[in-house]
């Protein structure tokens, strides 16, 4: 697989390393573009939460693109190195913060903030975005009002889903790539 590299913004065509090992799939840059280019300026001042974050390209693009803040959590030690690394590479220790933990612990935990757009791509054919989502759904709470949610996942993964606060408004396939845009109504 061809390097990863920051798209836009005050980090543009930042290199950014890849996770040692096979156990990630980072978001290829068409996908990273047209996922963007659908946030457009929406993402200027935003918080954004990159869960199962693995290299932290999806989190950085959000930051170089004038995100305001983003917290990028992972389990895997070798990704939260690398996710360090890409960090401190473009420069945004400082407007960031990176955790490693596990996803479902740490959504269940009382938020000690809210986010306004938070991105999930989970380890595929696991059923992992659903449980993650339905999670977000019942702890919502996680979500700024009028927040997003976005998850990656392969198409085949995709089966409707029973929500109570979260609902869906937009999805767009990009080859083997889904996108799929959750919204939580303002209060």
């Amino acid at each position: 697989m061809p390097g990863i590299r920051v798209i836009a913004g005050k980090a543009k065509g930042r290199k950014l390393k890849m996770v040692p090992g096979i156990g990630t799939r980072p978001i290829v840059d068409r996908v990273k573009q047209a996922l963007f280019n659908i946030l457009g300026s929406d993402i200027v001042d935003a918080s954004f939460l990159d869960l199962f974050a693995g290299t932290g390209s999806v989190g950085i693009e959000a930051l170089s693109r004038g995100a305001a803040f983003a917290l990028l959590l992972d389990l895997d030690r070798k990704a939260i190195q690398t996710i360090h690394e890409n960090i401190a590479h473009c420069g945004f220790t400082e407007s960031s913060e990176v955790l490693q933990r596990d996803v479902f612990a740490f959504l269940k935990s009382s938020p000690l903030r809210s986010f306004d757009m938070i991105f999930i791509a989970p380890p595929q054919y696991l059923e992992l975005w659903s449980k993650t989502l339905k999670l977000l759904d019942q702890q919502h709470a996680w979500i700024n009002p009028d927040g997003i949610v976005i998850v990656q996942i392969d198409p085949s993964e995709y089966v409707p889903q029973e929500l109570q606060m979260l609902s869906l408004y937009d999805q767009r396939k990009y080859g083997n790539t889904l996108l799929l845009f959750y919204e939580k109504p303002g209060e």
